[in-house]
């Protein structure tokens, strides 16, 4: 692949190219025309759970990624670019450029993980401007109305449910391979592995729209659990050492990743529009796998270049990832790193500047627009960010919070470190700084002042259309425990505590619940157990049994009213008909079980009959 070297300055070549268009023709149509085939495409490449440590090209010497490497060299590096510090938070304020507990996207599961409606997308702005919009891979920002990523501005789109291939929303069974994902909502099954099928299909999408403008947002769930791999990605880790089982596979998962990108990165010079396309690999948190510590003897496995905390941790290992930058035609080029503070939020104002589209916020953004800085034309100036781990049910003030400014870091509003002279945030400095410390908390209450204000649960939103709605345990409210996020809980079994659900019925009128165990695409009856476990290999986890339940009585309780009904074990659903005025409410639907104890309903289907 060329490495592309332009004589003329950015600013330069956009005054030639309006030149240019002028000279075409005075005629609207024209440069309307024109203009679209001027206009940068933009490529968004994020992973799951992959960190700053798992690419060879940032110091580890033992994994494979040399497309993502050669790309890095050129390239814009960022090198202290920092994210959310767990996936669907750094999805949210990727495509929003605020912070995750501005739009409801604070944790993973429990309800918040629903990006709020009335959030302006970076898909949304693309579309409104002209631009084909695709998105394929992991969501994980809702998977009901008016959360899925075609109600949030992408027009075509081929996802799993929930934040992982397997969690409690997706398609029954989905373990990686041959399985069933949703275009634009309906299921549908493919062969193959499901990073392999995610770049697929992206390359379908990419040559399609190839002589118009187009945004697609490629967004992985590899290398993220339960680390399955074809066998022959694990076979070239299988011998290492140095290296656990699991980091085996996961080390696998992401040279697959980059065999991928080599053939999309191939794809665009092939189609001739590589020079005018913003092509983006980042992730979307620190490591889930590459570094582990044994804590009885402190040995440690893999690499972590050299930060302290992995994936969830408020240290720079926790939210510190790769973001690369390639635009040839645009100025972004040759393997330059820039080191000043930007963040994940900083990319919808970013990348609507650089493709020249007018954006004007309605609320407060987090993020800034940093292409001069990226161009070479300005330094960014002084800002200090705020990210966080939350994982709760309602956001916690100062919980596992860290205020970045520049190289300096305060974490959990004590800790003081300055990482360029001790990136492995080794020695607390706060006692010598405390007037740093104390502007640092400052600012943090204030920023947090802000935010709280704006923080809501997200609604879902009930009869929008004429199918059938499905919820799932995965988004119920709950408050001090995890709800049954991912099928194999499901298949343990065992009762959840009853807990709600944040919706909105959008029609007045009667409604039927169907209260399950298992999913409708399961076919299996509500006490019934299921007997097809599968062993695990090497290079992939395997399945166990699922486990019977005995329900007695199913309730559906929504606003004021109450129906019970006597469970039927050898059907695969409790009904329920209720009539149900228009407007938000909270639905709660549970059983009593046969040994008396009382569990919610893991899915739900709700559909409008009158």
């Amino acid at each position: 692949m060329k490495l592309f070297k332009y004589p003329l300055p950015v600013k330069n070549q956009f005054i030639l190219l309006s030149i240019s268009i002028i000279l075409i023709s005075c005629k609207e149509d024209k440069v309307t025309i024109e203009e679209s085939k001027t206009k940068p495409n933009v490529i968004i490449v994020i992973t799951d759970d992959q960190g700053y440590g798992d690419l060879g090209h940032t110091g580890n010497t033992v994994i494979k990624t040399p497309a993502i490497d050669l790309f890095s060299r050129q390239s814009v590096n960022l090198t202290n670019y920092h994210v959310g510090t767990t996936c669907a938070p750094t999805r949210a304020g990727l495509l929003t450029g605020r912070n995750c507990n501005r739009n409801g996207v604070w944790h993973t599961i429990m309800g918040a993980s629903m990006l709020n409606d009335g959030e302006t997308t970076l898909a949304d702005v693309f579309s409104e401007n002209g631009y084909k919009t695709g998105m394929y891979g992991k969501w994980h920002l809702g998977d009901n109305h008016p959360f899925l990523p075609h109600d949030r501005g992408f027009q075509e789109t081929f996802y799993h449910g929930g934040g992982g291939v397997g969690q409690t929303p997706d398609y029954w069974n989905n373990d990686y391979f041959d399985d069933s994902y949703f275009r634009n909502g309906n299921p549908e099954q493919k062969e193959g592995y499901c990073t392999d099928i995610w770049f697929d299909e992206a390359l379908k999408f990419i040559e399609d729209k190839k002589d118009q403008p187009f945004f697609c947002y490629l967004s992985l769930n590899a290398p993220h659990g339960p680390y399955n791999v074809p066998e022959k990605y694990y076979n070239q880790y299988k011998d290492e050492e140095n290296l656990t089982d699991i980091q085996k596979r996961f080390y696998g998962m992401i040279t697959n990743v980059d065999d991928n990108f080599a053939v999309l990165l191939e794809k665009l010079e092939t189609l001739g529009i590589e020079e005018n396309t913003i092509v983006i690999f980042t992730t979307d948190n620190g490591t889930a796998q590459g570094y582990q510590v044994n804590k009885e003897t402190g040995d440690a496995k893999g690499y972590n270049a050299s930060m302290r905390g992995t994936k969830g941790s408020e240290y720079d290992g926790g939210h510190r990832v790769p973001m690369i930058i390639r635009w040839p035609k645009g100025g972004l080029f040759g393997g330059k790193k820039l080191s000043g503070l930007t963040a994940h939020v900083d990319m919808l104002p970013t990348l609507t500047a650089l493709t020249g589209q007018e954006f004007t916020a309605s609320k407060t953004m987090d993020g800034i627009d940093i292409s001069s800085y990226l161009l070479g034309e300005n330094d960014l100036p002084n800002r200090k960010l705020v990210t966080d781990t939350q994982r709760v049910s309602w956001p916690e003030k100062g919980k596992n919070s860290c205020v970045m400014d520049g190289y300096w870091r305060l974490v959990n509003g004590r800790e003081l470190y300055y990482i360029e002279d001790d990136p492995g945030q080794t020695k607390n400095i706060a006692p010598n700084n405390t007037e740093r410390v104390n502007k640092m908390n400052a600012f943090y209450n204030a920023w947090w002042e802000d935010v709280i204000k704006e923080t809501k649960y997200s609604v879902i939103k009930l009869g929008t259309t004429e199918k059938i709605d499905v919820i799932t345990c995965h988004d119920a409210r709950t408050t001090d425990y995890y709800p049954p996020w991912n099928q194999a809980m499901i298949r343990r079994g065992g009762p959840m505590k009853p807990a709600p659900f944040s919706v909105e019925f959008t029609k007045a009128g009667m409604y039927r619940f169907h209260l399950r165990r298992w999913p409708s695409e399961s076919g299996i009856a509500l006490g019934a157990e299921i007997n097809d476990a599968v062993p695990s290999t090497p290079f992939m986890n395997g399945r166990q049994d699922g486990q019977a339940m005995k329900f007695a009585n199913a309730y559906l309780k929504i606003a004021d009213q109450r129906k019970e009904v006597e469970v039927d074990n050898t059907k695969e659903a409790a009904v329920i008909e209720m009539q149900v005025e228009e407007g938000e409410t909270e639905l709660l639907a549970y059983f009593d079980m046969m040994d008396g104890e009382r569990s919610n309903a893991f899915y739900i289907e709700v559909e409008k009959i009158d």
